[in-house]
């Protein structure tokens, strides 16, 4: 909660810390394979934030662990099937007795160039978020926002977008970065491990900005280090390990040692060359405790999601044990719903899968060299925009002509679209506009500096600004939006009690009993 600066959904916090220790044991079980100590107990790490040591880590690639593990068993599951190179283009949705209903999606088979329509009765999002909207991430280039884009399309709320965390240390290099953006992370864990930061002067500056020094939530310590960059005019700060046995910086972190080699660099000799650069989205889709959203049928779970867990900044780890904990949650909700829509909207479904057409500016496209080559200016463009305009610090008057610009892109790309057709590239451009335009216009609705939304114009936290901001409808016309000087039509507020589906009236609830409430109101809500 002193993380997210108070901004957390508290129900979905409870959620978390009661069944994340199950979650976690649940891929122990699956096979996954984390870090021990020499009684074969699992060793917990410390990192950014944190009080104590309480993290499960498998060396310092958890995450590819995590994925390996699952991706396993889902593989050898005989009811589940892998479409690999598709991409989502839309989502399907219709009325169903006065509501709102996803029935599917229309996808792209990038290999054969040809669409498929998927229908169904449950859609649930885990496209990850939209890190490629910056010129320097350590996301894949996957992340473009596509589940986001698609689910604001078909009219689901948005909230807290303009919450992006930027990772304090992502490894620095004199080379010009890869062609995605994409930059090697220096995970939190090795200033948990007692990692210290240094300017190029090795003067340690940690103890200038805040008393937890290297061990400062992201949001303090991204500022921090831009701030001495800044200063001093420097490309670079140092994050120094070298002080620590070579055996425990091997044990802890084999890989980042690998990498950081092929680079000429010794950990356990050198400092470590690290910038901030974009890492992950704590806004997304708003959804309520068990992964629902306000289009039945629509279920979303991980970092396309904004379940409120983790208010205005992420606490560090808690990516993973949020997509698993709400994955978990998501089941028994989606089978209620399916039951449901397999009784009500049959016809729907129906007419779903019988009206599928892939004309016009629904077809596979091969695009013209002209467009491919303004393609990849216009998206070199839109990352210059958000990093001017939306990156670690802002202000009001940038962020407002960020929004006009990143309106006129929009306008420009769906102008394509319509008169070009479906393709990887201009859809990708398409949904990294889309969520541009979402983080900025949701920050310049928050009139203060909280969490990882620092304004110079607004330096300081407002009680009253202690709630998430959720745009609720389309955007205006995109011709109507140079006359735009602030989006505060596109906006609605929530209160805290407010934030995706009812909050429990108490967190202290056990979590069964909190499950149980939240299906009984789903069920309650498709039978009306």
């Amino acid at each position: 909660m002193v993380a997210g600066a108070h901004l957390n959904n508290p129900g979905a916090v409870d959620a978390v810390c009661r069944e994340g220790p199950k979650a976690v044991l649940e891929l122990v079980q699956l096979g996954a394979q984390f870090t021990t100590n020499s009684d074969g107990s699992l060793h917990l790490t410390k990192e950014g934030g944190h009080s104590d040591r309480r993290i499960v880590h498998a060396a310092d690639i958890t995450g590819r662990e995590i994925e390996r593990t699952l991706v396993q068993a889902a593989k050898s599951h005989c009811n589940i099937t892998f479409y690999e190179h598709h991409l989502a283009q839309d989502l399907l949705h219709d009325e169903v007795n006065g509501a709102s209903h996803c029935l599917g999606a229309d996808v792209l088979d990038q290999e054969t160039h040809t669409m498929t329509r998927f229908v169904a009765p449950v859609t649930l999002l885990a496209t990850g978020g939209g890190g490629q909207a910056y010129p320097n991430t350590t996301n894949p280039a996957v992340s473009t926002g596509d589940g986001m884009a698609m689910a604001y399309r078909a009219k689901a709320l948005m909230a807290n977008m303009e919450f992006v965390q930027f990772h304090p240390t992502a490894f620095y290099s004199e080379a010009a970065p890869a062609a995605s953006g994409r930059t090697f992370l220096i995970s939190e864990a090795l200033r948990g491990e007692g990692g210290l930061l240094y300017n190029q002067s090795m003067e340690r500056f940690m103890p200038q900005y805040d008393g937890r020094l290297e061990l400062a939530p992201r949001d303090v310590v991204a500022r921090s280090i831009q701030d001495q960059m800044m200063k001093r005019g420097e490309s670079h700060v140092l994050l120094d390990v070298s002080h620590e046995s070579a055996s425990k910086i091997m044990k802890h972190f084999p890989n980042i040692a690998a990498q950081c080699q092929q680079s000429g660099i010794d950990i356990t000799r050198q400092p470590i060359p690290v910038v901030p650069a974009q890492h992950y989205m704590c806004g997304g889709v708003q959804t309520g405790l068990l992964g629902e959203t306000n289009l039945a049928g629509l279920f979303a779970c991980g970092e396309v999601a904004c379940t409120g867990l983790h208010g205005a900044n992420r606490l560090a780890s808690n990516s993973l044990l949020e997509g698993l904990v709400f994955a978990n949650r998501a089941v028994e909700a989606s089978v209620c719903h399916a039951e449901y829509a397999l009784k009500h909207a049959g016809s729907a479904l129906h007419h779903a899968a019988m009206s599928a057409d892939f004309v016009g500016s629904k077809a596979p496209a091969v695009l013209s060299a002209a467009s491919s080559e303004w393609i990849a200016a216009t998206r070199k463009e839109l990352t210059s925009v958000m990093w001017a305009n939306a990156g670690i610090v802002r202000n009001t008057t940038d962020m407002q002509k960020g929004l006009i610009r990143l309106g006129s892109l929009l306008q420009e790309v769906r102008s394509l679209v319509k008169f070009t057709g479906v393709s990887t590239a201009l859809t990708e451009l398409q949904n990294l506009a889309t969520v541009g335009e979402l983080i900025m216009a949701s920050a310049v609705q928050r009139k203060e500096s909280r969490g990882l939304h620092y304004c110079v114009d607004f330096p300081f936290v407002a009680q009253d600004q202690c709630h998430p901001t959720v745009i609720k409808s389309s955007m205006r016309r995109r011709s109507e939006m140079s006359k735009m000087k602030a989006p505060s039509h596109l906006l609605r507020v929530q209160s805290r009690s407010s934030f995706g589906a009812k909050t429990p009236a108490s967190v202290k609830d056990k979590s069964s009993r909190q499950k149980s409430r939240e299906l009984s109101r789903l069920r309650s809500q498709r039978e009306e």
